[in-house]
């Protein structure tokens, strides 16, 4: 019997195998994709997560510094630096491959395979024809693993979907931008939604789109007219998508599976923080387990990401309004000890 069995085999499963194997815990991934995959997400890891990064002994790859956040709407700007670090702009392929070594320098082992019935007694947990001590499901988004274990809880509030692109254009920024479209007709007087730059090479800069109103991706980009005339470089990727972003979930852990990442539960990108979070609970997941409390990770996952959640789920609030949208960026510059204070925060 091995001690811990990983599904999933992108970041949040890679750092919780490399995690556990560095602990001394023989460690199973099971992942049916090959190694790297890419997926739409905004690339840019908050200063925290780079020190999660480093903590775990990783080479970083290469992309590009981070030193800050900064909102735009129009003429209006308002911008915070980071003060505890830099963060990093990173193609999400280059960022697994990087976690995919670490795992196996760590002692982890890779399974190609797919996970269909778990079942669990007092003693283990098997699936996919593996038994191990624990389980942990770090399988995205949409988690197989979690629907199954009836621990997904009806959606409430907005439904936000995400688009992704890269364009190959010089950066002309070492922030991340967020660009606010005011309303255009969504469906309940929603906003336009807003458009995140982030550099992650020196001839690279992804570009993602997130709103509650399902239409192509230049039709979303339409909306950034300001953004739209930096991008005079040639699409470098194809459109990705994601969504619906936000999952509630009962609990973090069914007997001896715990949730890892994105299947633990997710708000929104709008703050930025998927990576940074999904590595604190990899680690968090693992500490349990090695202390053999892992009762104690739902309290641990909700202290972690607690400021995460209550800020995004108010940045999702107003900006989902037209309203509340077209007040966000005026706002940050007017006070901008508070918006510099919420970027501490997250970082």
């Amino acid at each position: 019997m091995i001690d811990l069995l990983v599904v999933g085999g992108g970041p949040a499963g890679l750092a919780t195998a490399a995690h556990a194997a560095l602990a001394g815990l023989e460690t199973v991934v099971i992942e049916p994709r090959a190694t790297p995959v890419d997926k739409a997400c905004g690339e840019g890891v908050m200063p925290s997560g780079v020190r999660a990064l480093r903590a775990l002994g990783l080479d970083l790859p290469d992309g590009r510094e981070l030193r800050g956040i900064r909102y735009v709407s129009g003429a209006r700007r308002a911008q915070a630096p980071f003060d505890n670090g830099t963060g990093l702009g990173v193609r999400r392929t280059a960022l697994h491959a990087a976690l995919a070594r670490r795992a196996e320098e760590a002692g982890a082992r890779t399974v190609t395979g797919r996970v269909g019935a778990i079942e669990q007694n007092a003693d283990s947990v098997t699936a996919a024809g593996l038994r191990a001590r624990w389980l942990v499901a770090a399988d995205g988004l949409h988690s197989p693993v979690r629907r199954g274990l009836g621990l997904e809880l009806p959606q409430r509030g907005p439904i936000r979907y995400g688009l992704r692109r890269h364009y190959r254009v010089r950066p002309w920024t070492d922030f991340v931008e967020v660009h606010w479209a005011r309303g255009d007709g969504a469906p309940g007087g929603g906003a336009a939604g807003e458009a995140y730059v982030t550099p992650v090479a020196d001839d690279l800069v992804g570009v993602a789109v997130l709103s509650t109103v399902r239409r192509g991706y230049d039709d979303h980009l339409a909306r950034f007219p300001e953004l739209l005339a930096r991008l005079d470089g040639e699409p470098a990727t194809a459109v990705r998508g994601a969504g619906p972003l936000r999952r509630r979930v009962r609990s973090r852990t069914a007997g001896r599976v715990l949730l890892v990442g994105d299947a633990a539960g997710y708000v929104d990108a709008v703050t930025g923080e998927g990576v940074a979070l999904a590595l604190a609970s990899a680690e968090a997941a693992v500490r349990c387990l090695r202390a053999g409390r892992p009762q104690e990770y739902e309290a641990r996952w909700r202290a972690l990401s607690r400021r995460h959640r209550l800020l995004t789920q108010a940045l999702v609030r107003i900006g989902c309004h037209r309203t509340g949208a077209r007040l966000i960026v005026p706002a940050a510059a007017r006070m901008p000890a508070v918006f510099a204070a919420a970027v501490r925060a997250l970082q």
